[in-house]
């Protein structure tokens, strides 16, 4: 924390603007010895939040490296609560490199993954979950993705958590009251009171809990794979999809060969689409490999379009995936019913794979697709947790640790039930507590923060 950082904090590539930005006490006064502005002034007595244009040049040489805006920032009302600086280089791979490297040749170190934003945490800016719904915000799919983690970063989440901290802290005094004064003449705390507060508060964790699954979809989208006998149509179904030719399309079977992997958005909710490789018995070692993974993503997925050749007869194949699809969340696709469909064919289907959903396309001319895509709206309607309507759990530490919270205050509430002496009760309420503190930061350790900051990109 001592130490002032600098990072590239833009794409790698061409671009209209590169940006490269430090934090940290020296952060003016490095940069002062990079810059010559095009008027003559001090950067340390400039007012915060102002520009200024001028040139990066290197002191050894003198050899001017690009033409440039620098935005002052002072702290405290910055992003990371230090001295940050940011200077808009022209875009491109040789200028904000040469920038960066003259700032860490005179004082500055190389920012960490993240480091920025631990520094927003650590200084008390955010707390632990406003920081990782930056990470959200930058890798949102959908404007409901984005706006679940614009109002994690708000603070709705952490308001929320901090309201059920505070209720297992009052809780948690009141019951060691009872302990610390046992021999008093004070008034104790019905216990039967506090098992009313406590399933009040359990009560409230378990709604939070209940919207982790909508909210993980939101976050990560419905990983849709694409399954089938080969040649069935998968990946001209992805493409049609993708509306683009992104998977290789030829008559001979076994094409795909391993899975491809495209998102597109239908109801302001992510579907993560896969092209697998189609099921049958393998040819040889690659088609093998394949298969395999077609099938594990076929267990991992949230949703299965399965795509059967509508022009023939179901085949020994066609059984063999339906025998995998139980307990599936489905869509049959019957493919091909420009050429003459078998009404047999749809009959199986339809009775093998019971209350699935049947939709009938012809990716030659297009017919069905937009039957297709509105059966999997209603799948995204359903799963997808709308972020405006209430406080949701987009992500999985949040969950296990509500949940961890949950079972300590079951644990607590037996006790009560079974006349067990307050220690133990008052115990596993701390550790609920020290659960629930977690999610903000409020109770973390050093491995937890690293694991979380380290998903980052550098410079942010």
């Amino acid at each position: 924390m001592k130490n002032t950082i600098a990072a590239i904090s833009t794409p790698p590539g061409e671009g209209g603007i590169g940006i490269v930005r430090l934090s940290g006490s020296e952060a003016i006064a490095i940069v002062s010895k990079i810059f010559k502005p095009k008027k003559e002034k001090m950067l340390k007595t400039v007012p915060s939040y102002s520009s200024h244009y001028g040139f990066v040049v290197n002191p050894a040489t003198r050899e001017t490296i690009d033409e440039v805006i620098v935005n002052i920032m002072k702290a405290p009302a910055t992003y990371t609560r230090e001295d940050v600086v940011e200077i808009n280089c022209h875009g491109g791979f040789s200028s904000v490199r040469r920038t960066l490297e003259l700032l860490l040749k005179y004082g500055a170190r190389l920012a960490l993954p993240g480091e920025f934003t631990k520094r927003a945490f650590l200084n008390g800016r955010i707390d632990l979950a406003q920081a990782e719904a930056v990470v959200d915000i930058i890798k949102a799919k959908t404007e409901e993705s984005l706006r679940a983690a614009v109002n994690q970063l708000k603070g709705g989440l952490s308001k929320k958590t901090n309201a059920i901290a505070e209720s297992l802290k009052n809780i948690c005094a009141r019951v060691e009251a009872n302990i610390e004064f046992a021999e008093e003449e004070t008034e104790s705390t019905d216990l039967a009171e506090i098992k009313r507060e406590l399933l009040k508060v359990l009560r409230e964790i378990n709604i939070l809990i209940a919207t982790a699954e909508g909210g993980r979809i939101l976050r990560e989208g419905i990983k849709t794979s694409i399954i089938g006998k080969p040649n069935a149509g998968k990946s001209s179904l992805l493409n049609e999809l993708l509306n683009e030719e992104r998977a290789i399309v030829t008559h001979l079977p076994g094409t795909t060969r391993d899975i491809i992997e495209e998102t597109i958005n239908i109801k302001g909710i992510a579907f993560v689409l896969s092209d697998t490789a189609g099921i049958r018995k393998a040819k040889d070692l690659a088609e093998e490999k394949g298969i395999e993974r077609s099938i594990k993503s076929m267990d991992e997925a949230d949703l299965l379009l399965v795509v059967f050749d509508g022009s023939g007869e179901i085949e020994q194949e066609d059984l063999e995936i339906i025998k995998k699809l139980q307990g599936k969340n489905v869509i049959a696709v019957i493919n091909k019913t420009d050429l003459k469909p078998l009404k047999t064919t749809e009959k199986i289907i339809r009775k093998l794979l019971k209350c699935s959903t049947v939709i009938k396309i012809s990716l030659v001319n297009k017919n069905g697709m937009e039957k297709l895509k509105k059966e999997m709206g209603k799948i995204a309607l359903i799963k997808g947790t709308k972020s405006k309507e209430s406080i949701i759990i987009t992500n999985v530490r949040h969950k296990e640790l509500m949940q961890n919270a949950g079972e300590l205050i079951e644990k607590a509430v037996e006790s009560i039930n079974n006349g067990m002496s307050e220690e133990f009760i008052a115990l596993d309420i701390r550790g609920a507590l020290d659960y629930v503190g977690c999610i903000t930061g409020r109770v973390s350790t050093e491995d937890i923060m690293n694991k979380i900051f380290s998903d980052f990109c550098i410079g942010k």
